[in-house]
């Protein structure tokens, strides 16, 4: 298997990386800014041969750049927002999506709800590879999971209730 800064590139190709990026921030142009700046940091690491061991952390990094990159954005107001069982219809929902639409959801959750849905939704990370990543415990991971896909379903349910009335 073909490696990509000391990691397999299964796990860590540089499209998944950017599609990371971009679902942490909701912003092209922002997700490109720190999808380069984190490769540039890593060529530069490469260079002098100062390579973190752990895996995933291109991934850990660029989660600290997305972070760090909305500190000074208008931050969200915390409300309480509709919750629904997930439906057989999720998947073809979250499918007929535009991928922007998706960012944008994802990227007002707060971290590290955030994180999480956006590893999640990568589809390229198991469970114990999202915990290492986004640096949480089992329990968190479970409930910021369960939480935010039950808030997803509303707003799909709402959004393609809006386009498509009964």
């Amino acid at each position: 298997m073909r490696r990509i800064f000391g990691v397999p590139d299964r796990k860590q190709n540089l499209p998944q990386l950017y599609r990371f990026c971009f679902l942490m921030l909701g912003d092209a142009g922002k997700a490109q800014e720190v999808f380069h700046t984190t490769l540039r940091e890593a060529a530069v690491r490469a260079a002098h041969g100062e390579l973190p061991k752990e895996r995933f952390w291109l991934f850990r990094d660029a989660r600290w750049r997305c972070l760090e990159a909305t500190k000074t954005d208008l931050q969200p107001e915390p409300l309480k927002l509709d919750e629904k069982d997930l439906t057989a219809q999720a998947a073809s929902q979250v499918e007929r999506l535009d991928s922007a639409q998706l960012a944008i959801w994802i990227s007002a959750a707060p971290d590290p709800q955030r994180s999480a849905l956006a590893l999640f939704y990568l589809d390229e990370f198991d469970y114990a590879e999202i915990l290492d990543i986004a640096e949480l415990k089992l329990g968190e991971l479970s409930r910021f999971l369960t939480q935010g896909r039950r808030q997803l379903q509303a707003w799909l349910d709402a959004r393609f209730a809006e386009s498509h009335p009964i």
